[in-house]
């Protein structure tokens, strides 16, 4: 049986859940032999590291449960994350999208260097839009349940990085004529 270890492939089947101040347990995200979590291990950008330490050396059908502090899960809440928009930014053809922009809808938005991020809709204003863009688990500390369903050595393709193009497109369109980039699909990326 192969074992968890840099450059491997793993699939896990878990449930996330959040811990709530009065030390009872929320279900907050699940996935499962259907949808599992792939990853490359020690590859896969954003891994938590305490989950990443304790599933080091598995393999397929061991179990980890997992708790984890908030400052190592998420983060801590960051009140710096809390920003108040132009309403105008939000305009569609003339016009403001409040079938959208709506008080407690998630939007996905774009960082300055092309990331993409998703905010969460605090407040509308006659000119203002206050969003929330701290992860939605940021400051909760978290426990995460599972098991591991797959270990196997990764493929070539699964190396690369998901977005790693550069153009701003989405890497799994490159080279179809549907870029986006303004090269007619062929981005230079090198993933055609």
């Amino acid at each position: 049986m192969e074992k968890i270890q840099p450059g491997k492939f793993v699939a896990m089947g878990y449930t996330l859940y959040q811990i709530n101040p009065d030390g009872s347990e929320t279900a907050v995200h699940e996935t499962d032999r259907q949808d599992p979590e792939k990853i490359i291990f020690g590859v896969t950008p954003g891994m938590i590291a305490p989950l990443e330490k304790a599933i080091d050396g598995m393999v397929c059908g061991d179990t980890f449960d997992v708790t984890v502090k908030s400052a190592e899960a998420f983060g801590d809440y960051d009140n710096e994350q809390v920003v108040t928009l132009e309403k105008d930014i939000f305009v569609v053809d003339g016009k403001f999208d409040s079938d959208v922009i709506k008080t407690g809808a998630l939007v996905p938005m774009m960082t300055a260097d092309g990331f993409r991020i998703n905010g969460k809709v605090l407040e509308v204003t006659d000119n203002e839009v206050k969003m929330d863009f701290n992860h939605p688990l940021a400051g909760k500390d978290v426990r995460f349940k599972g098991e591991i369903l797959e270990v196997r050595d990764a493929t070539p393709e699964e190396l690369q990085p998901a977005h790693g193009c550069g153009c701003g497109c989405d890497h799994d369109h490159c080279g179809d004529g549907d870029c986006g980039c303004d090269k007619g699909g062929d981005c230079g990326c090198g993933c055609n």
